[in-house]
């Protein structure tokens, strides 16, 4: 298996990945070829993909704001699950942040993603009940300006 820095080009291969990973959340801006471009091109060097022979097995976005990381998107091909790949992503994510003087970072998983809530919580990352997500959403569709 080989990690390697996330490029557009496997976006196709990445789209197809997250479509058929159960409790996976898309939105059609922000998951868009566009949106990934964006985004990608805003985080350069916190974004991942594993793969075997040219498989992509794996993926994490990750991106910060100067002081908090953000993952997102995090999927594991199913019949290669368990076998350390998540792990491996997400360490090298912590690892770009740390390059990037990034200290604490955070993610946002459904509650009904009971698969991915307990690999989060078996990599120590805390459920906080002391916190209200809110969230806005300001752009419906893509506009053709």
């Amino acid at each position: 298996m080989k990690i390697r820095v996330m490029s557009i080009e496997d976006y196709d291969k990445v789209y197809e990945l997250w479509t058929n990973t159960e409790g996976m959340g898309l939105r059609s801006l922000d998951d868009s070829y566009e949106g990934i471009d964006q985004f990608l091109k805003r985080n350069p060097a916190t974004n991942f993909i594993a793969e075997i022979e040219n498989e992509i097995i794996g993926t994490i976005l990750c991106g910060h704001d100067g002081r908090r990381g953000y993952i997102y998107h995090t999927a594991v091909r199913t019949k290669y699950r368990g076998k350390g790949i998540g792990k491996a992503l997400v360490k090298a994510v912590l690892d770009a942040l740390r390059r990037e003087e990034i200290n604490k970072v955070a993610l946002v998983a459904f509650e009904s993603n009971e698969s991915g809530n307990k690999f989060w919580e078996s990599l120590g990352f805390n459920n906080r009940k002391d916190l209200i997500y809110r969230n806005k959403t300001i752009n419906e569709t893509l506009l053709n300006i």
